[in-house]
C-alpha cells in the first residue's frame, strides 16, 4: 500500500531520511490521478524496503505542494537522499516510471 504522505510528516519521511522516495501528487476529481493512482500502489509493493513510494492530496496538503510548485497533476517526484532527483507530469505508464525508480536507486 502507498504511503501517505502529509505536510505533517513530508520532511521526516521523505527529506530526511537517506534514500529514494516516489512522490505521486494527486486529487480526488482527478481522471488522469485515478490512471496513476494503481500503478503508485503496485509500486509502492514491489519496492517494499528499496524505496518509500506513496501519494500527497494536493487539495489536503497546501504546503508541500507549494513548495515544490505543483501547478499540473499529475505529478510524480522523485527524491533521492531528500533531493529532487527527477520530476514527471501527467501520466506515465508503469514500466517508464519504473525505470526513473531505478536509476534512483542506483
Amino acid at each position: 500500500m502507498a504511503f501517505e504522505f502529509t505536510d505533517a510528516n513530508f520532511k521526516q519521511e521523505a527529506l530526511d531520511k537517506d534514500g529514494v522516495a516516489v512522490i505521486d501528487f494527486w486529487a480526488e476529481w482527478c481522471g488522469p490521478c485515478r490512471m496513476v493512482g494503481p500503478i503508485i500502489e503496485e509500486l509502492a509493493g514491489e519496492y517494499n524496503g528499496r524505496a518509500l513510494v506513496g501519494k500527497v492530496n494536493v487539495d489536503e496538503n497546501h504546503q508541500v505542494s507549494m513548495k515544490y510548485g505543483i501547478r499540473s497533476i499529475p505529478t510524480i517526484l522523485i527524491l533521492k537522499n531528500g533531493e529532487v532527483y527527477d520530476k514527471h507530469v501527467g501520466t506515465i505508464s508503469k514500466a517508464a516510471l519504473a525505470e526513473k525508480i531505478e536509476g534512483a536507486l542506483v
